[in-house]
């Protein structure tokens, strides 16, 4: 909305004129974001608290160290997603159709997630919404928004997969992109949810990730910028790197009441959300394969999961003490803190590889 409001003023006084820039907007998101969740935090997590007299339900077959965090309250997602969604509102173009395709998804998944959230306090226990109700209604959010953003492409390559590494290889995806657009959203959501088991360890990769993807829509949303790096060329994705500093600045003021021991969790509110938010701008973009390098760390605590799910099915036997991933290395002794850290680190070199694609082709 500033930039509605305040942009038409540059001409009268210049310094308005700042608010053309994204560059500009970005980095004000960012900062609005962070400062909205330092202000709502603390009432938030009192109020939360209120509300849920035991906290989130700890699963007792889990590492015994999260015996401890009995009572934590959880549904802090609410804090990210106001701050996000009221930054996105005051310095993105709110006219850009693809401001609100993600913030559709960001929503619509983070209801799922907050009623999630709710039947698990009500119920005392780690069983929510059954995962089948679940994921039927993720495809449905995520089914009407790839055929909104598959509408709103150029015609030339709105069904189109782009391959890493590769400037010239380009898969004609045709009727499968529906259905390709849909695994990659709500496979996001999901593998962020999966990923979400320790204080910090989910909601810095998904900055990480942010900070990529808002470079990536900078730059494929410019046109001068996406020729020079041989990219597909999306008009009016840049708005998208509002949406991802808001992300940032919201991830970033969730992490200093998250941090370690976390004062409140993310739970599927936050989790779902924002994986179907990642993976959302990944298909505007065109970038779905660099998503999954990215964020490989949510892949792998996914693959994980599949791995253990399968190999117990089929032999009786599981190949991980525990699954997923983080919670393998807890079993084998390895401190919280010493999980997360090197999860952090695994993300930051997947992201660095990940950027890696745009001048490797």
């Amino acid at each position: 909305m500033l930039y509605h409001f305040l942009f038409p003023l540059a001409d009268e006084y210049t310094i308005f004129n700042l608010f053309k820039y994204l560059t500009f907007r970005t980095g004000g998101a960012v900062l609005t974001a962070l400062v909205i969740s330092f202000v709502i935090g603390p009432s938030m997590i009192r109020w939360l608290r209120g509300q849920q007299a035991n906290g989130q339900p700890i699963r007792n077959d889990g590492p015994e160290t999260h015996l401890a965090k009995r009572g934590t309250p959880t549904m802090g997602g609410l804090m990210i997603l106001v701050a996000l969604i009221i930054s996105t509102f005051l310095w993105a173009d709110i006219n850009n159709p693809y401001i609100w395709l993600v913030l559709g998804v960001t929503t619509s998944f983070g209801l799922i997630g907050f009623v999630d959230d709710f039947l698990k306090l009500k119920t005392a226990s780690s069983n929510g919404m059954s995962s089948r109700l679940k994921i039927v209604l993720q495809i449905i959010v995520a089914a009407l928004v790839a055929f909104l953003i598959s509408s709103l492409g150029p015609a030339e390559t709105k069904e189109s997969l782009s391959v890493p590494f590769f400037k010239d290889i380009f898969i004609e995806l045709g009727w499968f992109f529906l259905p390709f657009s849909v695994l990659v959203i709500v496979g996001a959501s999901n593998a962020v949810n999966l990923t979400d088991g320790l204080d910090g360890l989910a909601i810095v990769p998904v900055m990480i990730a942010a900070a990529c993807f808002a470079l990536i829509t900078y730059l494929v949303g410019n046109v001068l910028f996406s020729g020079y790096l041989q990219l597909y060329h999306v008009v009016g994705s840049g708005e998208l790197a509002v949406f991802c500093g808001s992300i940032i600045g919201a991830g970033l003021g969730f992490l200093w009441f998250n941090a370690p021991p976390a004062m409140v969790f993310m739970g599927d509110t936050g989790s779902l959300s924002l994986g179907g938010a990642l993976g959302a701008i990944s298909v505007i973009t065109k970038h779905e394969l660099v998503l999954a390098i990215i964020g490989g760390l949510f892949v792998l605590e996914t693959v994980s999961v599949i791995v253990q799910v399968v190999s117990f099915k089929l032999t009786g036997k599981r190949i991980f003490r525990m699954a997923p991933l983080h919670h393998h290395f807890e079993k084998k002794g390895w401190a919280e803190p010493t999980v997360v850290i090197r999860f952090w680190i695994i993300a930051v070199v997947l992201a660095l590889i990940g950027l890696s694609t745009l001048k490797l082709r």
